[in-house]
């Protein structure tokens, strides 16, 4: 073959269109790996580019600076909350219904998502949650506030804090899934992400806090000694 056969097709492969939403995605999850594993101050931008597969110029263009990027990875999940809890249609179900799909769909999301606790924590420790509203975790909180208060109001639940109650509920859909590389030691005999496992674990949140929160199944301040 000759050299301006080569070159030819050397130019041809650079004029190639590039996919962007492709690009940024493989640069956004990269990003997510390393900063949950060494927050944003630890991160290196030429790691994220090597586990992307992309040329470190890349970062810049598409996220401007390595602070840029971190923002965009703590934005991303915010708009996957969101589309995961419209899908749900919650307000069409009944409170007691609503709180268990939610349940399901959270604890899955996060055994899906696992090094987003990681994240969390990296966020926490090194920047004191500066940028912890990026993640619009209050999206997620206000709607089961919502089935809560829907669930009191109707009498399906019994009167809670229902704020505090969400706080409660949501440790329940993250714990299992950010501590599964110390669970996992406990128990080495046993899978905790295999299908079996996860499903045990969902049944018994969802019994724990579905009993605990309806009304038919609270005997009352009065009845405790």
């Amino acid at each position: 073959m000759s050299f301006v056969v080569k070159e030819k097709q050397k130019s041809a492969v650079r004029r190639l269109p590039r996919d962007a939403d492709l690009t940024q995605r493989l640069i956004l999850d990269a990003a997510e790996m390393e900063f949950a594993l060494h927050g944003l101050k630890g991160a290196r931008t030429d790691k994220i580019a090597s586990r992307a597969g992309v040329a470190p110029r890349m970062i810049y263009y598409y996220f401007e600076s390595k602070e840029g990027l971190y923002q965009a990875v703590l934005q991303r999940p915010a708009t996957e909350i969101d589309e995961m809890i419209q899908n749900a249609k919650l307000e069409q179900l009944p409170p007691d219904m609503a709180l268990e799909t939610l349940l399901r769909v959270a604890i899955a999301y996060e055994i899906t998502h696992r090094y987003r606790g990681m994240l969390l924590f990296q966020e926490a420790n090194q920047n004191q949650g500066k940028y912890f509203g990026l993640t619009n975790w209050q999206l997620g909180i206000s709607k089961v506030v919502q089935v809560l208060e829907r669930g009191v109001k109707s009498g399906t639940f019994r009167p809670l804090d229902t704020y505090m109650t969400t706080l409660q509920i949501i440790g329940s859909c993250v714990f299992y899934a950010n501590a599964h590389e110390n669970l996992k030691h406990l128990t080495p005999e046993q899978d905790l992400l295999s299908q079996e496992m996860i499903e045990r674990y969902t049944h018994s949140a969802i019994q724990l806090i579905l009993n605990g929160v309806r009304a038919d199944s609270f005997l009352g301040s009065d009845a405790v000694s």
